[in-house]
């Protein structure tokens, strides 16, 4: 890297030299600066050179651990598996200088070849990276003439970047809708999709060969996941949300609004996990406790009302700014004439500003849904994992977000429908969020339209 900044700042100096040269004893205009020039000869030295080292760093670990494996060293490595694994990633470690605590005598053995190969190997890559370097370079630094339109070359050169970095998003997202898609398919070919999506019976722990389907029923998950994310935790949110937008750009004075709405908003800045600890030590026994002290002994400790009550409060801030935009978005003239016509302030608010402020209220709601319903840390660290179907907040209740964890941290083969029953769940829920997120975005999108 030192190498390639180096004579990318050489390039950039001898390209200047040169464009300015051009100028000297002329009053011609030029389409492109000496700093273009400069600039196209050091994009062309270091971006080449920079892909080579990314490509290079991706393939050298594995030619190194073949180099190592036909070293007389490796001649006593176990067979192709975990074990074998296991020995050359010590040795790797070793290599790198990681402690030798625990290590295999094999991998102490294995650990200099290990650090001679990739000594070599980075050798191979710097004196390459020169060449390529070099050779761009000098490539770059003959283009430069007068009419050389080296502005318009590096404006290309910066859209081609622009551009790749918008495919590498899109590329990722199709990378993670086909992998879902593709492992839903090897699923449903064992499994019926009727009997995922409208079975009523979840236990994959036994799953009866003959028939997998008839453990594999999803709608208890489904059932919990709305249960939890969409009634109990919107409950929560839209509400206190709501209001203290309303709190907020109507009531609350200057002084007040300005610490008082980033204080709210910190909210949805912490993370998940410490939600997941306060609702499993703090929320759960209150919640089990106040049902025992109402005469329920029966509360469960791992209620869909604590995971609920919790996930609620995380999605405040999502309602509460949605709603504070779209409010404040909502012309004065409006709200001056309610007032002007001897309405209060609460009138105005309820039957002026809510009315008119209701499509953006309506798109934060459904996105904060969406929020919550793919939440996990929180339902895995404070809802259960038994898969039931009732109305009764205070019993257990389960999400399809905690039986994806579930399954997939497990000892199951990987082709198990067990396993496979993660990826079904997972493309059900992406399903669901992308709706939601369509639906909010819309009606978020017709509203600004109205105002604008």
């Amino acid at each position: 890297m030192f190498l390639i900044a180096g004579l990318g700042l050489i390039g950039w100096l001898t390209a200047r030299v040169r464009a300015v040269a051009f100028r000297r004893g002329t009053t011609r205009r030029f389409s492109s600066l000496p700093a273009h020039h400069a600039g196209f000869v050091a994009l062309v030295m270091v971006l080449p050179a920079l892909l080579f080292l990314s490509v290079w760093s991706a393939v050298t670990p594995g030619m190194v651990t073949e180099a190592v494996i036909r070293t007389e060293g490796a001649a006593t490595l176990p067979p192709p598996g975990f074990e074998r694994s296991a020995v050359l990633g010590q040795a790797r470690a070793l290599a790198q200088g990681g402690s030798t605590l625990g290590a295999s005598p094999l991998a102490l053995r294995l650990a200099p070849a290990y650090a001679r190969e990739q000594a070599r190997f980075d050798l191979i890559a710097t004196i390459l990276v020169f060449i390529i370097t070099l050779s761009c370079g000098a490539y770059a630094y003959l283009r430069i003439k007068p009419d050389f339109g080296a502005r318009s070359r590096i404006e290309r050169m910066i859209m081609a970047a622009l551009l790749t970095a918008s495919l590498i998003a899109v590329l990722t997202t199709v990378g993670i809708i086909g992998s879902l898609l593709f492992e839903s398919a090897r699923f449903f070919s064992i499994v019926p999709a009727s009997d995922f999506l409208f079975g009523t019976h979840w236990a994959p722990q036994v799953i009866d060969p003959a028939d997998p389907g008839a453990s594999l029923g999803a709608v208890p998950l489904f059932w919990g996941t709305f249960f939890i994310g969409a009634v109990i935790a919107m409950l929560v949110a839209i509400p206190f949300g709501l209001m203290s937008a309303i709190y907020l750009t109507q009531y609350a004075a200057a002084p007040v609004r300005r610490w008082m709405k980033p204080v709210i908003e910190i909210l949805a800045g912490i993370p998940t996990v410490v939600y997941g600890f306060f609702a499993a030590l703090t929320v759960a026994p209150a919640v089990r406790n106040l049902a025992v002290a109402l005469g329920y002994p029966f509360a469960s400790s791992e209620s869909a009302l604590a995971a609920g009550l919790v996930m609620g409060g995380m999605i405040i801030p999502f309602v509460s700014s949605m709603a504070d935009d779209s409010i404040a978005a909502v012309p004065s003239a409006m709200r001056d004439g309610s007032l002007a016509m001897g309405a209060t302030t609460s009138e105005t608010i309820s039957r002026v500003l809510l009315p008119a402020a209701l499509p953006g209220v309506v798109g934060g709601v459904l996105l904060a849904m969406s929020r919550a319903i793919g939440e996990t840390m929180i339902v895995v660290m404070a809802a259960s994992g038994a898969a039931t179907i009732s109305l009764n907040p205070l019993e257990s209740a389960t999400t399809v977000t905690k039986q994806i964890v579930d399954l997939l941290t497990g000892e199951a083969e990987f082709d198990s429908p067990k396993t496979l029953a993660a990826f079904a769940l997972g493309l059900t829920l992406f399903g669901v969020t992308l709706l939601l997120n369509i639906v909010a975005l819309t009606v978020v999108k017709r509203y600004r339209e109205a105002y604008e």
